[in-house]
C-alpha cells in the first residue's frame, strides 16, 4: 500500500505548532477550506473536489436519506474478494486485508468516488482563523486555543492535532436516536447474539452556528447521555457523561434501577468494558475512538488511498429489517458501499508508564471529512486485534458528514463483531440538530440529579 510520506518527519504528540502564514493562505485555493487536496488523484479515479453542493436536495426529517442523495442508483464498479485481493490489496489496510482472507464470502463492493463532504460557510471561516491561532496545551494533548464550530488543524502537523479534526468536525450542536440497536454477534460454537435497545444523545455545546473562542466556551468535548430499554438485564440502567478538551477522563454517571441510585463512576472510561457485552466492547470504541486522548503518543504517519465506507446510506435505513442487513457472518455487503479516498494515516502508541489493553492502534482519516474511516488495534504481541469500520454520509441537516455507524470485527476471535451507533431497523431516523431549546442541549440535562429524576421506574 503506497503511502505518501510527510514532508518532514513523521512528529509525536508535542507542542503545537500552527500553520504560517502561507501554509494558510492555502486554504480555498489548492486546499479545500478545511484542509484536504482540492486535486483529483493523477489516475482520475478520485476526482477533483467539487465544491459545496446541495447533496439531498428536498429532503426532510422522515423521508429516506439515500433515495434524496444527488447521485443515488449507481452500480458496483467491482467488488474486491478473496479471489482477486492481491489485485486491489495496495488500497486496503492490513486489517481489511485480513478480514477479507479470513471472513468465507466476504465481499466490498466498490462504486465511484463521490467528494460529498463539505461544511457551512461559518465552519469554513473559523477553520482558516484555526489554522494559524489553533493551539493544543504545554501537555501535548488538550485543545487550549481555536475557533468552533471549526476544524482546529486544517493543516495538521501532529498525530495529536489530527485527532483533534476529528473529535472537532461540524455535526451541529448533536444528535440522536429514539432507539439504536447495540449488537454482539453469537461467539464461536454459540447461536445467542447480545442486543440491547437504547436511546441515546450527544450534545456539542461549541456547535452553534456563529463564531467563539474556546476562551469564552465551557471545556467541553461533548455531552452524552444513554438509556438501556431491552434486554431484560439492562433496561432501565442510564448513564451522562461529560468528556473535556482539557481533562483526562470523563465525569459519568450511572443509574442502577436495581438500587434506585445513582452512581459517580471515574473508572467508567478508556479501556473499561461496556456493561453487558462480554468484554468485546470498551469505553473508547464508540465512535471508532472514544474519549481524551492523553494516554496515547500521536504520530502523523502521511496520506494514502483506500477503500472506505463512503456514502454508505443503506446502513443507516431505519426502516430496513434490522436481520437482513446484520448476520452472524457480518454486515450484509449490499449496505457497505465503499469509495476510494484519500486519508490522513495516524498511530497510537500508549505512553510509557501508562496502562491500556490496547499498546498500539492505527487511524485512518477521511482528508474530506477528517472523519476515522478505519482504526485498527493491536495487541502487546504486535497481532491485529479489532478492526473498525465507519460509514460516512452526507447530513442533510448539518450540510457536514458525519459517521456514526460502525461495526468493529474483533480477529482474535475469528471476527465476532460488536455493530452501533445506527437507526438501522429502528423504525425511526436519527437527527442531527442544529438549533434546538430541547432540555437534552442544555448543561444541566446531564447532571446526576437530572439523571436520577429521568430515570426513577
Amino acid at each position: 500500500m503506497k503511502l505518501i510520506a510527510m514532508a518532514v518527519t513523521a512528529m509525536l504528540c508535542g507542542a503545537s505548532l500552527a500553520a504560517s502564514p502561507q501554509e494558510a493562505e492555502r486554504l480555498g485555493k489548492d486546499l479545500t477550506p478545511v484542509g484536504a487536496e482540492k486535486a483529483g488523484n493523477k489516475d482520475g479515479s478520485i476526482p477533483a473536489w467539487p465544491g459545496r453542493q446541495a447533496q439531498g436536495p428536498g429532503w426532510s426529517h422522515g423521508q429516506n436519506r439515500a433515495a434524496a442523495w444527488k447521485d443515488k442508483g449507481e452500480k458496483p464498479l467491482y467488488s474486491i474478494t478473496a479471489a482477486n485481493l492481491d489485485k486491489y490489496a495496495d488500497k486496503l489496510t492490513p486489517g481489511q486485508v485480513q478480514l477479507i482472507k479470513q471472513t468465507p464470502g466476504y465481499r466490498m463492493d466498490v462504486y465511484p468516488t463521490h467528494r460529498s463532504c463539505a461544511n457551512p460557510d461559518f465552519v469554513e471561516q473559523n477553520t482558516r482563523k484555526n489554522a494559524t491561532a489553533a493551539k493544543l496545551g504545554a501537555d501535548g494533548w488538550s485543545l487550549k486555543e481555536g475557533f468552533m464550530p471549526g476544524i482546529p488543524f486544517p493543516v495538521p502537523k501532529s498525530g495529536a492535532e489530527a485527532m483533534w479534526n476529528y473529535k472537532m468536525k461540524y455535526a451541529g450542536i448533536g444528535f440522536e436516536w429514539a432507539r439504536n440497536f447495540i449488537t454482539l454477534s453469537p461467539r464461536k460454537g454459540s447461536s445467542d447474539w447480545v442486543q440491547a435497545g437504547a436511546t441515546q444523545t450527544y450534545y456539542f455545546p461549541w456547535g452553534a452556528k456563529g463564531s467563539a473562542s474556546l476562551a469564552d466556551l465551557p471545556p467541553i468535548e461533548y455531552y452524552t447521555y444513554f438509556a438501556y430499554e431491552s434486554p431484560v438485564a439492562l433496561a432501565g440502567q442510564a448513564l451522562a457523561i461529560a468528556y473535556y478538551t482539557d481533562r483526562v477522563g470523563s465525569d459519568t454517571f450511572y443509574y442502577f434501577p436495581g438500587q434506585r441510585r445513582v452512581r459517580r463512576m471515574p473508572s467508567y472510561s478508556y479501556d473499561a468494558p461496556q456493561i453487558g457485552f462480554e468484554n468485546q466492547y470498551t469505553l473508547d470504541e464508540p465512535r471508532m475512538f472514544n474519549g481524551t486522548i492523553d494516554r496515547f503518543d500521536w504520530k502523523l504517519v502521511g496520506k494514502k488511498e483506500i477503500y472506505v465506507g463512503y456514502n454508505s446510506f443503506g446502513i443507516y435505513d431505519p426502516k430496513a429489517k434490522f436481520n437482513d442487513v446484520v448476520k452472524p457472518e457480518g454486515i450484509d455487503p449490499a449496505a457497505r458501499r465503499y469509495e476510494l479516498h484519500r486519508v490522513w494515516v495516524v498511530e497510537a502508541t500508549v505512553k510509557a508508564g501508562v496502562r491500556h489493553v490496547v499498546p498500539k492502534r492505527t487511524f485512518y482519516l477521511d482528508e474530506d471529512s477528517w472523519a476515522i474511516s478505519v482504526a485498527e488495534d493491536f495487541d502487546a504481541n504486535g497481532k491485529l486485534w479489532k478492526l473498525r469500520e465507519s460509514f460516512v454520509i452526507p447530513v442533510y441537516e448539518t450540510a457536514s458528514c458525519d459517521n456514526p455507524a460502525f461495526v468493529q470485527y474483533n480477529m482474535l476471535e475469528g471476527g465476532r463483531f460488536v455493530f452501533d451507533q445506527s437507526p438501522l431497523g429502528a423504525g425511526s431516523d436519527m437527527r442531527w440538530v442544529v438549533e434546538s431549546k430541547d432540555a437534552k442541549f442544555r448543561k444541566e440535562f446531564y447532571s446526576a440529579e437530572n439523571l436520577r429524576a429521568i430515570s426513577e421506574r
